[in-house]
């Protein structure tokens, strides 16, 4: 679990530090001037990227409740930064099919959180689901007893007589 809840707190930093990685990585690693070019394209996309994943991974009730998001999520979403950080090697020998993987990964993650989304958004009236992700069937509310009021009163109007 704690796993899972640190990788919840590294979703918004994460936001902001894959993109600056690229860029540090163009600096540090020497990585040539053409490379810049994929930098100033790339990064800004990492960037709305991320903020789009955090926004939907967020906005799920359970990940709200316990502030941790599925194994899915970590494996899927994980994946992918690991996959930006590599990218920030700019090494040329395989940084193309990185970055092809990248993406792929990318458009993963985002399918991912949005089916998680939908199917915690639609309603499931018989099984409800802890924060861990156990389904279970909520005991049956009873019922409040009838109050059966027996005495029934007729009340005639008088007619008047015919003139």
């Amino acid at each position: 679990m704690w796993l899972r809840q640190a990788f919840f707190r590294w979703l918004i930093p994460a936001a902001f530090l894959l993109p600056l990685w690229l860029l540090i990585g163009w600096i540090v690693f020497g990585a040539n001037p053409w490379a810049l070019l994929w930098v100033i394209v790339s990064a800004p996309i990492v960037l709305v990227w991320q903020v789009i994943l955090t926004l939907l991974i967020r906005a799920r009730g359970t990940v709200r409740a316990g502030r941790a998001v599925s194994w899915t999520d970590l494996g899927v979403v994980g994946a992918w930064h690991v996959l930006v950080i590599a990218l920030g090697v700019f090494d040329g020998r395989w940084w193309w099919p990185v970055f092809a993987l990248t993406i792929a990964v990318g458009i993963a993650a985002m399918w991912t959180s949005l089916s998680q989304l939908w199917r915690e958004a639609k309603p499931a009236p018989v099984l409800l689901r802890t924060p861990d992700g156990v389904g279970y069937v909520p005991a049956p509310r009873p019922e409040a007893p009838r109050v059966v009021d027996e005495e029934i009163v007729i009340i005639r109007e008088k007619t008047p007589p015919p003139a």
